[in-house]
């Protein structure tokens, strides 16, 4: 048993020991590449989504040099026809390049790893000949052996993010040991990586593009071991007495074509440990460069962020992005790195991104404000005084404010049209996660109300049922408040209640935008 090659099964084991949700059923699909063209795999995911846990579960199943059946004879893989037949039947290497990059010096980092795997293949089988490259000594010792590689590497993107100066030699490293080849078809059985992005498109620098790929944009078949679902998060909330409307609420979002919901797990375990509801992101993952980026307004990054912290959808095209963090070059390179980064969700079917929970939610508006930019600040405090004007029923000067944020967030072609007009109440009301939890599209007496903002436990300020109309009146849309029983949605409120009609005119003579604004007030 070495640190590099047959590793064992004591992480597994460890990890055994606490609460574990099963996801071994995952080993299935690597069992059935086994062999195969597509026994090359990457899978990325954010930090945090369980990427080690599957490194060490995968290392305790496959290693020889254990005996890793009673680890997993009560979980699911167990019940797999494959499960007997790889059991503990290959020599694995193991390779975690985040603990690897943390002792080596990146001149240095691909001679470390070559000479420890050579070091370690050949104290397990002495009577081995060192071969002239890493690739050849792993083919004598195969030859020797009769069992072939499995090869696990955990943080694979590591050197790249963190080790720019070592890319080039740890991809051509890479490269060698995985090029399509009868020499690699005969050292290995299967490779498993995982790390935050996916390979990078670099053209003849693609060294590992035989890799089957599964990312945030695309896990195929692994979609449901990305993170925990909804069902595993539900009884992890029946064990520990927790509400899980409220995990759903601060931790659900990510979704997919075939699972309904998936949540981070790291969140949903703290959660669970600590009692508590919170945001537990910023303790997994440094926003430095979430930050920097809102900083750099990509194509109007800046004002897209307001749109996505409002609770819109934003579309985005993430075939330009070539997965280096170090090399984006337009909005939607950085839309596509917050998908793979884990800070937005992406609907595949509509080309869409969205911030997928509150918990995500949180850390953007604590890094809008922490910039430490005019701008942002400016546009914080205009929508903090929109509120208050909304709040002191001053409808002028809502409607002047609705009016201006509409011409700066909407181009000449688009300003027309009804989603333009939903855009901007959100923009415009961006800062009311101050005191308040919004609803889109709420159900209630006959009808749906286009925005309910409703009062946190800790404001004293009132709830706001918001009606949109366009080419009519904002007293046909208080009408329809009243008409269609909104406020019945908020009978458990029972506080003051400000009904706001909003309507677009564009025909309105008197305004050459149309803007207008009605508010009442009202009890339960």
């Amino acid at each position: 048993m070495g640190m590099y090659v047959n590793p064992g099964n004591e992480g597994f084991a460890e990890i055994r020991k606490s609460r574990y949700v099963d996801k071994t059923k995952m080993i299935a699909l690597i069992n059935g590449a086994i062999g195969t063209k597509q026994k090359l795999i990457c899978v990325s995911r954010p930090r945090r989504f369980g990427k080690s846990y599957a490194a060490e579960m995968l290392c305790a199943y496959y290693d020889k040099s254990c005996c890793s059946e009673a680890l997993f004879r009560d979980l699911s893989i167990a019940k797999e026809p494959t499960f007997p037949l790889h059991l503990n039947a290959y020599d694995v290497i193991y390779l975690d390049m985040s603990n690897i990059i943390g002792k080596t010096a990146s001149s240095d980092m691909v001679r470390f790893m070559e000479k420890a795997i050579t070091d370690e293949v050949l104290d397990a089988y002495p009577d081995v000949r060192e071969g002239r490259a890493l690739d050849e000594t792993l083919l004598n010792a195969v030859r020797h052996s009769g069992s072939k590689f499995v090869m696990i590497i955990d943080e694979w993107d590591a050197p790249i993010r963190e080790r720019p100066e070592a890319e080039r030699e740890y991809l051509l490293f890479l490269r060698t040991l995985f090029k399509s080849s009868a020499t690699t078809a005969g050292i290995f059985a299967a490779a498993y990586m995982t790390g935050i992005l996916p390979i990078k498109k670099d053209g003849s620098e693609s060294a590992i593009s035989d890799f089957e790929e599964y990312t945030m944009l695309d896990p195929q078949d692994f979609q449901e071991y990305i993170g925990f679902t909804e069902a595993e998060v539900k009884s992890l909330c029946a064990e520990n007495g927790m509400s899980f409307e409220e995990a759903e609420k601060w931790y659900d979002g990510y979704s997919f074509e075939r699972t309904a919901a998936i949540y981070n797990p790291y969140s949903i375990m703290q959660a669970m440990k600590r009692k508590k509801y919170q945001s537990y992101w910023r303790r997994s993952s440094s926003a430095d460069a979430l930050e920097d980026y809102i900083k750099a307004d990509f194509d109007g990054l800046f004002g897209t962020v307001l749109e996505l912290c409002s609770g819109l959808d934003i579309t985005v095209d993430t075939s330009g992005f070539n997965n280096d963090i170090k090399d984006v070059r337009s909005k939607d390179d950085v839309l596509t790195m917050l998908i793979h980064l884990g800070y937005l969700s992406y609907n595949e079917n509509l080309g869409t991104v969205r911030i997928p929970n509150e918990e995500i939610r949180m850390e953007f508006r604590r890094s809008v404000r922490e910039i430490n930019n005019r701008e942002s600040t400016k546009r914080l405090m205009e929508s903090r005084q929109l509120i208050a004007d909304t709040i002191a029923m001053d409808a002028e000067k809502v409607a002047n404010e609705i009016e201006r944020v509409h011409a700066m967030i909407s181009a000449p072609t688009h300003y027309n049209n009804e989603q333009a007009l939903r855009s901007t109440i959100a923009i415009a009301y961006y800062a009311y996660v101050d005191d308040y939890v919004k609803f889109e599209e709420l159900p209630t007496g006959d009808g749906y109300a286009d925005m309910v903002f409703l009062p946190k436990r800790t404001s004293h300020c009132p709830a706001l049922v918001i009606e949109l109309k366009w080419n009519k009146t904002a007293e046909g849309a208080i009408a329809q408040i009243k008409n269609k029983r909104y406020v019945e949605a908020l009978k458990d409120y029972g506080g003051e209640i400000l009904l706001v009609g909003i309507n677009y005119d564009r025909d309105n003579r008197k305004n050459s935008r149309g803007h207008e604004c009605v508010i009442e007030k009202c009890f339960l």
